[in-house]
C-alpha cells in the first residue's frame, strides 16, 4: 500500500487549501484514513480521520469547524478541506491509512496507522 499526498502550498491567513491523499496497491481504499501534521521540534499531532464504513469522522479540537475530512472511495482518495487557515496551521501534513477499521477511541493515535504518505508542506502567511 502506497500513499501519495498532494495539495500543500503557501496561503494567506483566512484562506483555504485542499489536501489529497491517494492510495495505490490496494483494490479498494483504506478502511480508515487520517491526517496528521508536524512542526519541526514538535511531535506529530492528529488532525482528522475518517472511516470507510459509516464515514465516521473525528477532528482535533484545534481544527474542528474549520477543516473537513472526506473520501472518494471510487478514487481511493481521502481529502482534507482546510478553511479559515491560521498561522498556527503551518506544518507538514501527513496522510495515514489503515486497512482495518480503526476503533474510534484509537483514531487519534499515529500507532493505529501502518501506512504513511510522504508529507506535504502547508505554509500560512500573515
Amino acid at each position: 500500500v502506497q500513499l501519495q499526498a498532494s495539495g500543500g502550498g503557501l496561503v494567506q491567513a483566512g484562506g483555504s487549501l485542499r489536501l489529497s491523499c491517494t492510495t495505490s496497491g490496494r483494490s479498494s481504499g483504506p478502511s480508515t484514513g487520517a491526517w496528521f501534521r508536524q512542526v519541526p521540534g514538535k511531535e506529530r499531532e492528529f488532525v482528522a480521520a475518517i472511516r470507510r464504513i459509516g464515514s465516521n469522522t473525528l477532528y482535533a479540537d484545534s481544527v474542528k469547524g474549520r477543516f473537513t475530512i472526506s473520501r472518494d472511495n471510487a478514487k481511493n482518495t481521502v481529502y482534507l478541506h482546510m478553511n479559515s487557515l491560521k498561522l498556527e496551521d503551518t506544518a507538514v501534513y501527513y496522510c495515514a491509512a489503515a486497512q482495518s477499521q480503526v476503533i474510534i477511541s484509537s483514531m487519534r493515535s499515529s500507532a493505529s496507522y501502518p501506512y504513511w504518505g510522504q508529507g506535504t508542506l502547508v505554509t500560512v502567511s500573515s
